[in-house]
């Protein structure tokens, strides 16, 4: 039975990416902050699921998926999908909350590489593949999102540097672009997003990248689907 790790499966594409590897009998270990929501997550994903609440910028909470990881054996899988946006609504970097900027890249940087560390080994055991969830942000200019969009174009790079230094695994940035989600909809407060894809329909882009395993960089969910799309007719 292959098994995941995934940060931040409570809700929007943590949670969608969980229901789907349940469904394929994956064993699970998922967290979240809200330990509500994350048990009724947890309660949609059968019994091959271990739900740990907790702060993924906490050492004592890493510390604990690590353990839990290590009852499970080898590790297949790591989605560093938990993040947190930042202020809402977004300001400008000239008045940007310098406690909330660290704040924001200890969560959305420091914190994936740092369970990375904990996890390489379990990783390297099983030939494995770690995820970093990334953002249209971190590679463009919008307004606004210098707090968020700096901490994820750290990740990319992070996530480049470890894919050439692990040989033995596949590193991948994965950008799913805009998705109708909580977070999403915090950055645009009182705005209508129902334009923007579920979640639920960016998965398939991911479970692609980790079938054909390609080498270790950054991909774009849109490119993935295109190709799919464009292969099947």
């Amino acid at each position: 039975m292959s098994s995941a790790l995934i940060t931040g499966a409570s809700r929007g594409f943590g949670r969608a990416l969980a229901q789907e590897l349940a469904r394929r009998d994956w064993q699970l270990i998922i967290d979240a902050r809200g330990d509500a929501e994350l048990q009724a997550s947890a309660s949609s994903l059968g019994s091959a699921v271990t739900a740990i609440p907790g702060d993924v910028a906490d050492p004592e909470h890493r510390e604990e998926l690590a353990r839990a990881v290590g009852r499970l054996g080898p590790l297949d899988l790591l989605v560093n999908n938990a993040s947190v946006l930042g202020p809402s609504p977004l300001p400008g970097l000239d008045r940007y909350p310098i406690e909330e900027l660290e704040r924001v890249h200890r969560i959305n940087t420091v914190a994936p590489l740092a369970l990375t560390q904990l996890l390489l080994e379990a990783v390297r055991a099983a030939s494995g593949t770690i995820v970093n969830i990334t953002s249209d942000a971190a590679v463009e200019p919008y307004e606004g999102w210098g707090g968020y969009g700096s901490s994820k174009a750290a990740l990319d790079q992070l996530s480049a540097i470890l894919g050439v230094e692990q040989g033995s695994i596949r590193v991948y940035a994965f950008d799913p672009g805009d998705m109708r989600t909580a977070m999403h909809q915090a950055a645009f407060p009182g705005e209508d997003i129902s334009d923007r894809p579920e979640p639920e329909t960016v998965v398939p882009a991911l479970l692609r990248l980790l079938e054909e395993a390609p080498p270790s960089g950054r991909y774009r969910a849109s490119d993935l689907l295109i190709t799919a799309t464009k292969a099947a007719s």
